[in-house]
């Protein structure tokens, strides 16, 4: 067993064990290539099917092609898929196209989108795999337990997450009070009303990432690959605030070669999204306050 075997043994193992503690489970999907990895052993923890919903919070300014890979897997695998957005600061402009600051853009548009999504008390979008259309959904139950594709090595704040990470009733986040976790040994029985963050990635890197992306040969969405115009993304958010990077890299081997020897070798992942930039410690707030 090599360590890719382990990384795949460990994150269905953590998807198994979230499926069996949570009655009420879901997994946020950003489209993005962890999100999408996440997806794929999903599938393969539970046999080709994905027994929890997967919810994306649409902030109206993610990169169009984004939404289109979306639907398109979605009805390709039969997800059951469900959109998140916060209508009304759409509705009232308060974005940071038209002049909101970042962090407080980020806030309305994904924290709070998120949270009121993920508790039911805003409407939900929600694809029918069996219908095939898209239905609304009011008033819907709590997802209590949520699978999330975040890694450790991604971002300061994320090094100090747990596989099994608790937030008060308010969904906020406070690293000083997550339980120890030592050789494996997760702690799943919360408080009744605790809602719990999972995230089987965690210890997985980018590098690793990638090499699973090639082994597997998971279609992932191509704005990760240049086009020919020597750019691509190599982290994705709404298209205002994250710049694509300089690359010839066409394809995951491109990418780990990059990432291994290459000009990214010794440069942060998210480098080109500007609102980690912001006044420091942005990414950090918005987590304590329920974002991803």
């Amino acid at each position: 067993m090599n360590h890719l075997d382990r990384l795949e043994a460990q994150s269905v193992y953590i998807l198994r064990e979230a499926y069996r503690s949570f009655p009420n489970l879901a997994m946020l999907w950003s489209i993005g290539k962890d999100s999408t990895v996440l997806l794929w052993l999903t599938r393969k923890a539970f046999f080709g099917h994905v027994p929890y919903p997967l919810v994306h919070i649409d902030t109206a300014f993610k990169v169009p092609e984004m939404i289109r890979y979306r639907d398109e897997i979605a009805i390709q695998w039969d997800l059951n898929l469900v959109v998140g957005q916060n209508k009304e600061a759409l509705a009232k402009g308060e974005t940071f196209v038209n002049g909101l600051d970042r962090l407080s853009c980020c806030k309305k548009l994904k924290s709070d989108a998120l949270k009121y999504t993920l508790d039911g008390t805003w409407a939900r979008r929600k694809w029918n795999p069996y219908k095939k259309e898209w239905e609304e959904e009011l008033n819907g139950a709590p997802y209590t337990g949520v699978i999330v594709g975040v890694r450790a090595d991604e971002e300061g704040s994320r090094s100090k997450e747990r596989v099994f990470s608790a937030r008060d009733e308010k969904s906020e986040w406070d690293a000083s009070t997550q339980p120890p976790e030592l050789w494996n040994q997760y702690k799943t029985d919360f408080a009744p009303g605790t809602h719990v963050r999972i995230h089987p990635l965690l210890e997985w890197t980018e590098l690793n990432i990638w090499e699973y992306i090639q082994r597997e040969n998971i279609p992932i969405i191509d704005l990760y690959f240049n086009k020919g115009d020597g750019k691509r993304y190599r982290s994705l958010g709404c298209f205002p605030c994250t710049a694509p990077v300089d690359s010839e890299a066409t394809n995951p081997q491109e990418i780990i070669e990059e990432l291994t020897s290459g000009k990214f070798k010794d440069i942060a992942e998210r480098s080109g999204r500007a609102q980690d930039k912001d006044g420091g410690g942005t990414l950090e707030a918005l987590r304590k306050e329920g974002y991803m």
